[in-house]
């Protein structure tokens, strides 16, 4: 087994997050330290890649915010992230969705998978 490898897996802490995957809309609460107080703040867009493996594994997240687009760089290892929610899971076809940076207003928007569950004990019919 490679050594580098052996070293992050004994460093990683597995954190319970969703999964969620390229063109989900995730809120982040993360701590924000500011001198001696601390608090949470959210952080609410879309997911626009999922980057790296172990420990350096990251995901960006990008928003509106009054007409400018904010993008944030997230480890998955930090312990500053507190929760993540999935509020929408998005139906897009590429892992990397870098040309969200181009378009603006109702272009820019990524349409909603829809699941079907058809298992019996839904299934009104049976």
């Amino acid at each position: 087994m490679d050594a580098i490898k052996f070293v992050q897996e004994q460093l990683l802490i597995k954190p319970d997050f969703p999964a969620f995957r390229p063109g989900d809309n995730i809120v982040v609460n993360y701590k924000i330290i500011e001198g001696d107080k601390e608090r949470i703040q959210a952080f609410r867009g879309d997911v626009i890649q999922i980057n790296g493996e172990g420990l350096g594994k990251t995901f960006t997240v990008r928003k509106m915010s009054n007409g400018v687009g904010v993008e944030r760089i997230f480890p998955f290892s930090s312990p500053n992230i507190t929760e993540i929610k999935v509020t929408k899971r998005g139906k897009v076809r590429r892992a990397k969705l870098f040309y969200l940076r181009g378009l603006v207003g109702k272009k820019a928007r990524i349409k909603e998978r829809k699941f079907i569950n058809l298992s019996p004990k839904n299934n009104p019919e049976g």
